[in-house]
């Protein structure tokens, strides 16, 4: 076990070594944290019954209360939010990539729709795919003052959650998860 937990921490150490943020969660190793499933569906979303509103169960807990504040913020204007996709193992990244490479029908396409679980924002605990896409919209154009930004320019649903953008702004928009 003491084993286990060095080579966890030099892990993180090397992480954080390589320019990686390592955000360590009640006194949880990232690693642990990444094996956490979230669940797999959800009910129908009330406002567009082709989506599922997932929980934010396995998510970090500060990124669950600004989700929290996020909805609070959006039911104030009549918006609702679903969560179509939210936290992911890393068993469940893999299997959302292995799809999306079948689809796609290669590895390099997939990436622009998927990313491997060692680079998914879904499988550390801070990204939510939300629907539908009225409501990403308005995310899109009022969630960065609560730190949820927009990553990707052909992804109009998925949103990251940081809360250095609060005071920050939000990065500019990579046109895809592969960055091109």
């Amino acid at each position: 076990m003491l084993v286990a937990l060095g080579l966890v921490g030099i892990a993180m150490v090397t992480l954080g070594a390589t320019g990686f943020a390592v955000k360590q969660v009640n006194g949880q190793p990232l690693a642990i944290l990444e094996e956490v499933p979230g669940p797999d569906s959800g009910p129908t979303c009330a406002v567009d019954k082709r989506y599922v509103d997932e929980a934010t169960s396995g998510m970090r807990p500060d990124v669950v209360e600004a989700w929290k504040a996020l909805l609070a913020k959006a039911k104030a204007q009549n918006i609702t939010l679903c969560v179509n996709d939210g936290k992911r193992s890393r068993a469940q990244q893999q299997r959302e990539f292995d799809k999306a490479v079948e689809r796609f029908g290669s590895v390099e396409q997939a990436k622009k729709w998927a990313l491997q679980p060692e680079t998914s924002m879904h499988v550390k605990g801070i990204a939510v795919d939300i629907q539908p896409l009225n409501s990403a919209s308005w995310v899109d154009k009022n969630g960065g003052a609560l730190g949820w930004c927009r990553r990707y320019d052909n992804e109009k649903w998925h949103f990251e959650y940081d809360p250095a953008w609060i005071t920050g702004g939000c990065p500019a928009l990579l046109p895809s998860a592969t960055g091109n």
